[in-house]
């Protein structure tokens, strides 16, 4: 991988590691050891954290920022498998199996994020089962938002699955109206939804008129969240907010 250091940010890695789900239900001094072997980084745009199949030694907690995960095939096209903003966690499943990562990780906003040696990991894990549960309920619930999206692209038109996408990144419990500030590069977006950018920025026009959305470059306010969901959801076998939100 290359250099790591952009610059070292000064955050309270416990307090944010406390608030992740794969930390649920340690004991204080668990989630502080691991904090203390873990570091919290600023990374540019375009910096690529790791790479497909390389060996992992790191699980990943996004502060803020993006970060897209992505495979490329062999003639050089990317394949985006998800895009991430702050509070998920990736990486972590690479401690299973050949014990090398299954995608590529690259910065594609500038971010700040909480790196943990996935040793120390292993070692909560081997203390508290709980730790091993929590991660197979996250991969669990990443299986059923695969199969969802399957649905999607099947049932949903492209307005609706771009919907879809916004509502994943809205406080499900407690807002109502949501300012939602998107990866510049929409191609991106389009490329996760297996849309054109062409498709996309028609569906989002679209989008737009149908329910009230204010559209600001990459700055996209939603003015009633139970709006979107009613003319995203109603192609969708689940109602909102979904039950594989992670």
């Amino acid at each position: 991988m290359t250099a790591l250091a952009r610059k070292t940010t000064r955050l309270d890695v416990t307090a944010i590691l406390k608030a992740c789900p794969l930390c649920a239900g340690l004991e204080a001094s668990q989630v502080e050891r691991l904090a203390a072997q873990a570091m919290a980084k600023s990374f540019p745009k375009g910096f690529l954290l790791y790479a497909h199949e390389e060996e992992a030694s790191r699980f990943y907690l996004m502060v803020e920022g993006w970060v897209k995960l992505f495979r490329e095939t062999l003639d050089g096209d990317e394949a985006v498998l998800d895009i991430l903003t702050s509070g998920h966690v990736f990486g972590e499943t690479s401690l299973f199996g050949n014990g090398r990562h299954s995608t590529s990780a690259q910065i594609i906003e500038d971010a700040t994020v909480v790196m943990v040696p996935l040793v120390a990991l292993r070692h909560v894990i081997e203390e508290q089962p709980r730790v091993a549960l929590n991660m197979l309920d996250s991969m669990a619930r990443f299986r059923q938002q695969q199969d969802r999206e399957i649905e999607h692209r099947i049932l949903q038109n492209a307005p609706q699955r771009i919907g879809c996408f916004l509502l994943r990144l809205c406080d499900t419990g407690r807002q109502t109206h949501a300012t939602l500030h998107l990866p510049y590069d929409k191609t991106l977006i389009a490329a996760r939804l297996g849309m054109k950018p062409e498709t996309f920025s028609r569906a989002l026009a679209r989008l737009r008129e149908d329910t009230g959305l204010i559209v600001n470059g990459a700055t996209i306010h939603i003015g009633d969240i139970a709006r979107l969901a009613d003319y995203t959801c109603t192609a969708c076998s689940d109602a909102f907010p979904c039950d594989d939100r992670g």
